[in-house]
């Protein structure tokens, strides 16, 4: 039995937490909101990000991450990526210095274009790292279907302790060394994922979108290559994997954000009515500045930006794409 402390009561973060908790482990889990650490402890639920599911009674709530983290040996990093740098930085002083930190989190630091993993670097150096990542909605590991996903670490035995910690009969996790890749195909899907949602929004079929898997793929691997993944890492769970779940499936939250779109709402008019983050609406922007300080060209996840944050009508944007000057898709 282990002690975990996750920190984000979000749906993944709640999910987590859950799991660990019907494994037998004790978890403590830290709420941003006050409601949500009330109805996880009184309730046993979280009706705000995970309605409908009950949660072990075992499970505590805390509106300090500071309290919940204290003296864990195992911290699991669950805030959406605007706010990690704030949560984590409050835990010096509090954790020892080889606590195990696992992120769960699929995005890119804005300002910085950092990885979770480097925030989590900068913020506390001495930890040991994983990051936790693959094709995995939420509402589906809650009702125990089978899910593979991947825990990535620079060291073998932080992989491994990481693996341990999160798998069960119906949780299977495979260990991985590529932490840069695994973390950069996870925050960048979510972006392919909002175009998906777009072309269905504008009742477009399956051409056009098995085209945008596969070259939003493309685009992944080629800014993953030149930040020095493994481009084998994008064709598993955490690349391949996670972009054909959450570009195809009803569940996705980036999909929908997508359709959305297409179907004439503004970003401003979905985020005011939609509590639950979508990673890749920020993770375009940061994306396609990494892809310029890179000198990467990233055509499909440029255009989402614009799409969402500068008021480019969709079908222009997709006109766009297919006007580029032509070019290989490989040469020898």
């Amino acid at each position: 039995m282990t002690l975990v402390a996750v920190l984000g009561a979000g749906s993944w973060g709640t999910t987590l937490a859950n799991l660990l908790a019907l494994k037998g482990d004790t978890v403590r889990i830290w709420a941003y909101e006050p409601e949500v650490v009330q109805a996880i402890n009184q309730e046993h639920q979280n009706s705000v990000f995970l309605p409908d599911v009950p949660l072990h009674p075992g499970l505590r709530a805390y509106g300090d991450a500071r309290e919940a983290a204290a003296d864990v040996p195992v911290i699991v990093s669950a805030a959406p990526s605007h706010a990690v740098r704030s949560v984590i930085g409050q835990l010096r002083g509090v954790i020892k210095p080889d606590t195990l930190v696992v992120s769960a989190t699929k995005g890119i630091e804005t300002n910085t274009l950092a990885l979770m993993s480097a925030v989590v670097q900068e913020c506390l150096p001495e930890v040991r790292f994983a990051a936790l990542s693959g094709p995995s909605f939420a509402s589906e590991v809650c009702q125990g279907q089978p899910t593979l996903v991947v825990a990535a670490s620079r060291t073998e035995a932080t992989a491994l302790a990481a693996q341990r910690i999160f798998a069960t009969p119906t949780f299977r996790v495979y260990s991985h060394d590529d932490v840069i890749g695994v973390e950069l195909a996870g925050a960048l899907k979510n972006v392919i994922a909002i175009a998906a949602g777009i072309l269905e929004g504008l009742g477009m079929g399956h051409n056009p979108r098995a085209a945008l898997i596969t070259r939003g793929l493309a685009e992944i691997t080629r800014l993953g290559v030149a930040l020095g993944a493994s481009p084998l890492t994008f064709a598993g769970l955490a690349g391949m994997g996670d972009l054909i779940l959450t570009a195809t499936g009803s569940l996705s939250r980036n999909r929908a954000l997508g359709i959305a779109l297409a179907q004439g709402q503004t970003f401003e008019q979905y985020r005011a009515q939609h509590r639950s983050v979508a990673e890749g609406a920020n993770t375009s922007r940061a994306g396609a500045a990494l892809g310029a300080r890179m000198g990467v060209e990233l055509p499909i996840i440029e255009k989402v930006g614009e799409v969402l944050f500068s008021g480019k009508p969709a079908r222009e944007g997709i006109g766009e794409l297919m006007a580029r000057e032509l070019k290989s898709e490989q040469w020898r």
